[in-house]
C-alpha cells in the first residue's frame, strides 16, 4: 500500500501541473512527455503513502465488494483533494476538470452503493445539494452584503461534489470544521504575516482538511468535539 501511495501521490504531481493549463492527463505521448517534464514531487508522494496507509486502517479490508466501497472511494478521492489543496494555494482556482472528475466519480459510487441500499444513494445526492447549497448561499450572501463573492463558485461545485462522497450529515461535519479551521488559520496567517488582510485566502485547503477529518475520525467524535467548542464547555458540563 505504500509503495501504491508513491506512485499515486507522482501521479497527482502530475496532474498539478496539468490541469491549471487545461492539458490532457492521458494523451498518446503520455509516457514522452511525462519523461521530459520530469521533476518527482516527494513531499507529496510521502504525504499520499500515509494517507493511504491511514485509510486502510481505518477501514480495513472487507470480503465482499460493498463492503470495501468506503475504501475504494477514499482511495480515489484522495488525490483529487490534494490536488484541490496544491493548486487552490498556489494559484487560487479549483480547475473545472478537477470538480468535474470529483461529480462525475461520486455519480458512479452513488449507483454503486444503490445497489445493495438505495437509501445510502438517495443520502449521497442530498450530500450534494446540502453542500453546495450551503456554500452557494453563502457566496450569493456575500454578493449582497458586501458586493463581491465570500468564496468563489469552485469552492461551491466542490462541497456539491464531496456531497456525493460523505453523504447529508458528514457533508455539514466538512463545511462546519472547514470554517472553523478557515477561521483558526486565516487569524494565524494574518497575525504572522504570512497573508495580508487584503489578499485572498484560499478556501479549498480548508475545505480538504475538513474532509481528512471526516474521513479518519468517527461521526461521534467530531460532533461531541463541535459541540464543545460552539458552546463553550457547557455542552460537556450537561453530559
Amino acid at each position: 500500500m505504500p509503495l501504491s501511495g508513491l506512485f499515486v501521490g507522482e501521479f497527482t504531481n502530475w496532474m498539478n501541473k496539468r490541469l491549471p493549463e487545461n492539458k490532457k492527463i492521458f494523451s498518446l505521448d503520455l509516457f514522452k512527455e511525462y519523461k521530459k517534464e520530469f521533476s518527482p514531487n516527494y513531499i507529496l508522494m510521502i504525504i499520499t503513502a500515509i494517507l493511504y496507509v491511514g485509510i486502510l486502517y481505518r477501514y480495513g479490508i472487507g470480503e465482499t465488494f460493498t463492503e470495501n466501497l468506503d475504501l475504494i472511494k477514499y482511495f480515489i478521492l484522495t488525490p483529487m483533494l490534494l490536488s484541490v489543496v496544491v493548486i487552490d494555494y498556489q494559484l487560487q482556482i479549483i480547475p473545472n476538470r478537477l470538480n468535474l472528475t470529483m461529480f462525475e466519480v461520486g455519480l458512479i459510487f452513488v449507483f454503486l452503493y444503490g445497489i445493495s441500499n438505495v437509501a445510502i444513494s438517495i443520502n449521497m445526492l442530498v450530500g450534494m445539494l446540502v453542500g453546495g447549497g450551503i456554500f452557494l448561499a453563502i457566496t450569493l450572501l456575500g454578493g449582497l452584503v458586501y458586493g463581491k463573492e465570500a468564496m468563489g463558485l469552485g469552492d461551491v461545485k466542490l462541497m456539491g461534489a464531496l456531497g456525493l462522497y460523505f453523504g447529508f450529515t458528514n457533508i455539514i461535519l466538512v463545511a462546519l470544521l472547514s470554517f472553523l479551521i478557515g477561521a483558526i488559520l486565516s487569524i494565524v496567517l494574518l497575525v504572522t504575516k504570512i497573508k495580508k488582510t487584503d489578499e485572498y485566502i484560499p478556501f479549498g485547503p480548508f475545505i480538504t482538511i475538513g474532509a481528512f477529518i471526516v474521513i479518519f475520525v468517527p461521526y461521534t467524535v467530531i460532533v461531541n468535539i463541535l459541540l464543545n467548542i460552539f458552546t463553550l464547555g457547557l455542552y460537556s458540563k450537561n453530559h
